[in-house]
């Protein structure tokens, strides 16, 4: 099963973005978004700049987990993924959201 986009309404009112592996698990999810319109180009943005390694940014939290985020060109934070508890799940984790991005398809939830 392919990766997918899905788009919805947070509880702040923003419209935020998941992408979901092919088995359904969230690999990467968004800031808030005050419009569809900018929830899309989010959307795009992750498409354009999943494939690139360069564009991850690995990090460890304050409470020893691990996670990533994906930067646009520009440097801002267009995701970030779940806490994983070992830095070969993040780097896996990496590589999901690259393999499934580029051509997952969208969703409105």
């Amino acid at each position: 099963m392919a990766g997918k986009f899905t788009i919805f309404n947070g509880k702040s009112g923003k419209l935020y973005f998941n992408l979901k592996a092919g088995n359904g698990e969230i690999i990467l999810a968004s800031q808030g978004y005050v419009d569809k319109s900018g929830a899309l180009n989010g959307v795009e943005s992750v498409k354009t700049n999943a494939p690139n390694a360069d564009r991850f940014e690995k990090k460890t939290a304050a409470n020893g987990k691990f996670y990533f985020s994906l930067k646009a060109g520009n440097g801002q934070v267009i995701g970030n993924s779940e806490m994983y508890d070992s830095e070969k799940a993040r780097d896996a984790g990496i590589a999901s959201v690259s393999a499934n991005a580029p051509g997952a398809t969208l969703v409105e939830e």
